[in-house]
């Protein structure tokens, strides 16, 4: 049974970084492609970030040249390195497996001027 646990969210101020990590288990993670996902309030649930597994990468506009997703094979974990922090970005923030059909219970991130 896959779980997926997300932390590192917080409140922080315009311009401030944070760094998510998001611990995987019950599935082979290194042969999962591995996505960050948004969800502004009041609105849908999309993908920002995904790191496949040969290590490559690609971003949704809104993030790219601020954010970076990372992945530690060895530990199971995910990451995502949020710099330069703009209100837009808050909101909840999920990591999901490409191909699996399970959310967590995400982190809150909190942008204020």
């Amino acid at each position: 049974q896959v779980q997926l646990v997300e932390s590192g969210g917080g409140s922080v101020q315009a311009g401030g970084s944070l760094r998510l990590s998001c611990q995987v288990s019950g599935i082979t993670f290194r042969e999962y492609a591995m996505g960050w996902f948004h969800q502004a309030p009041g609105k849908e649930r999309e993908e920002i970030a995904v790191v496949y597994t040969d290590g490559g990468t690609q971003y949704a506009e809104s993030v790219k040249g601020r954010f970076t997703i990372s992945r530690d094979n060895a530990k199971n974990t995910l990451f995502l390195e949020m710099n330069n922090l703009q209100l837009p970005d808050t909101g909840m923030y999920y990591c999901r497996p490409w191909g699996v059909n399970y959310w967590g219970q995400g982190t809150q991130v909190t942008v204020y001027s």
